[in-house]
């Protein structure tokens, strides 16, 4: 089982509101069909939902949010998820659409669900799920991001490889590098080592990768923009990016 998670940097241009990238991810579609081993995809919101978040305020603590502001995230996740599933059918898979609401209830994973996504990913489909806003009861909503979900998807069904594509090669040290770390560890490895992007994205990129690294599973950082990339990682165990050495 891999679970393989496409950065809204990879699916969307971030530079330009509410645009898709779609031969980006047909392109990964088509690498993705010549495998065989079951895989569920989780996406990020990029220059759809993340865009309208920042516009709306909405964060990760539930909070009474604005219910336009919600509606408008919202949709707008439905809306790229649409766009990624006729990509993803376009580039050759089959694409099982995920809603993160049949997951998740009240910020906790549903067991069941999470096992249903596994069985289908079994079956030759590929479950594809997305960072959305949620319910949280009495009258709050939160973000619940594609990197949290990679988190807690990763702590139960414990597949073999977690993949974050995102648009560079790995995680560099600092501004002056040009070679990504190869490979991290619990020994030495401190976030505070570790180029951050302006969002505070990679962050919560490394912190996740390092709760599920910690779980035994092997965490790989690559860029989504070169597909060879993620079928070597997959078929060929050929890790071109940063790697967090499962313990």
């Amino acid at each position: 089982m891999i679970l393989l998670k496409l950065g809204g940097s990879v699916i969307t241009d971030k530079s330009s509101p509410v645009t898709p990238r779609r031969e980006a991810v047909r392109s990964i579609a088509e690498v993705l069909s010549r495998l065989d081993e079951p895989m569920i995809l989780i996406h990020g919101g990029g220059s759809y939902g993340h865009y309208w978040s920042v516009v709306h305020d909405i964060h990760t603590r539930p909070d009474r949010y604005d219910p336009c502001g919600v509606a408008i995230v919202k949709n707008s996740m439905v809306k790229l998820n649409g766009i990624i599933l006729d990509s993803l059918t376009e580039g050759g898979l089959a694409p099982y659409n995920l809603p993160p609401s049949a997951l998740f209830c009240s910020d906790e994973i549903v067991a069941k669900s999470a096992a249903e996504a596994r069985d289908v990913a079994e079956s030759g489909m590929t479950p594809v799920t997305y960072g959305d806003v949620l319910w949280s009861g009495n009258k709050t909503t939160y973000i619940l991001s594609g990197d949290a979900i990679m988190g807690r998807l990763a702590h139960i069904l414990k597949p073999r490889l977690c993949i974050f594509a995102t648009d560079v090669d790995g995680l560099y040290r600092d501004m002056k590098d040009d070679r990504p770390i190869d490979v991290v560890d619990d020994h030495n490895f401190r976030i505070s080592e570790v180029r951050m992007d302006v969002t505070g994205g990679m962050r919560r990129k490394v912190d996740e990768a390092t709760r599920i690294a910690g779980d035994g599973c092997d965490v790989l950082f690559l860029n989504g923009n070169r597909p060879e990339r993620i079928t070597s990682a997959i078929r060929d165990c050929t890790f071109h990016g940063t790697l967090f050495m499962g313990r």
